[in-house]
């Protein structure tokens, strides 16, 4: 089980191309994340006069839940889903950040030694996470053939008698599946669910993403939200935990006391919160047509390319299409490098078996374009 001191941090081959090439010829990006660097801006008429509000207003109300209007906005978010999960405000955990989330959950749930079941894909932000408390991630199987959704049977095998939760990214980052239905294994195993469903509004097969706490409604469930995907607002950084009522009844004092403990989250942010989801939601529509869009350029375009495989996934904004052949995916990513576009390799993303590359359609659709024709251009070359 590797600390965090432990950790190779210095840049890979991969890292080192981009940057002699970012010098140099230069190349078009389709892995971005950040939509502030897309074009994708939230209103900011919208934030500028609600926040000329929050100065004049402005009191230290600390509340290790977070401020109360903050939390009705969020619990009225969760009543209007498809299906509803019903919460109110004593039940939702305010934090500075969706993976500030994870951390108190850790914290949590796990003591050192203890291990948290994870998707043997999955983004590498859990990696570091458990490094830093000290625990061990044992994955569990996403189901290619089958729209990589949970291999049940994987998740009994991986558990043990220090298994303290489950985790669950739902849209998946990257294969864009959505849990729509009740897992068995979960119940049959009886621990915990941590949910992160940040990619919730972004359905493409999909036509809505279920709050887990609905399909398991008897288990402790934790469900992780932010602003930043939703609202393309990673630079205001807010993020919650929902506790169904079996995680509230178990947990909600101890996670009370240690969201007490930081007091992360920012009052201004807090403060924008109900106004973000009363005026914001016709940038969220757009947005999410914006990736639908994407996602129809990125299929079509990629059908073209006989080297690639590549499934409308269910939701999120990635696109994870797989290569006929094997092929060494670093070398492939720098070969692709040196043509002017730059992808993820698979291996990015845990122990991903065959061959396959991480596009994100959050990309400004031009230079999505451009870099699909150069894509497909050097992978018929080579």
């Amino acid at each position: 089980m590797p600390t965090f001191t432990d950790l190779d941090l210095s840049p890979n081959p991969i890292e080192l191309a981009r940057r002699r090439i970012a010098a140099t010829t230069g190349y078009i990006d389709l892995t971005s994340s950040n939509p502030t660097q897309q074009g994708l801006l939230f209103p900011p008429a919208v934030l500028e006069r609600n926040a000329a509000r929050f100065w004049h207003t402005r009191r230290y109300l600390p509340d290790p839940h977070g401020l109360p209007a903050a939390r009705a906005a969020i619990a009225q978010y969760y009543h209007q889903r498809t299906p509803p999960l019903q919460t109110d405000g004593d039940a939702i955990y305010i934090t500075a950040s969706t993976s500030e989330a994870y951390s108190l959950l850790f914290a949590l749930l796990t003591d050192p030694g203890d291990n948290v079941l994870a998707p043997n894909v999955t983004y590498p932000l859990f990696d570091f996470l458990a490094a830093i408390h000290r625990i061990e991630l044992r994955s569990y199987l996403l189901d290619e053939a089958h729209g990589w959704q949970i291999d049940g049977q994987s998740v009994l095998d991986a558990a043990d008698a220090r298994t303290r939760a489950v985790l669950i990214v739902s849209p998946h980052n990257p294969t864009g599946a959505i849990v729509a239905a009740p897992v068995p294994a979960f119940e049959r195993l009886d621990v915990p669910l941590i949910c992160d469903e940040v990619f919730a509004p972004f359905t493409y097969r999909a036509t809505n993403t279920p709050p887990l706490a609905t399909l398991h409604p008897t288990l402790p469930v934790l469900t992780l939200n932010g602003i930043s995907k939703m609202f393309a607002l990673p630079d205001m950084k807010l993020g919650w935990i929902v506790l169904n009522a079996p995680a509230q009844a178990q947990y909600g004092e101890r996670l009370e006391l240690l969201n007490d403990t930081f007091l992360s989250a920012n009052s201004l942010t807090q403060f924008l919160l109900p106004t973000l989801f009363e005026e914001g939601q016709p940038f969220v529509a757009a947005m999410v047509e914006r990736v639908r869009h994407n996602i129809d350029t990125v299929l079509q375009r990629l059908s073209a390319c006989p080297a690639l495989q590549v499934h409308p996934p269910d939701g999120g904004y990635y696109l994870f299409p797989a290569l006929h052949e094997e092929h060494d995916e670093e070398a492939l990513v720098i070969r692709l490098l040196e043509a002017g576009v730059l992808v993820h390799p698979g291996f990015f993303y845990g122990d991903v078996p065959g061959t396959h590359l991480m596009i994100s359609a959050l990309t400004d659709p031009p230079q999505l374009v451009t870099g699909l024709e150069r894509l497909c251009g050097a992978l018929e070359d080579s």
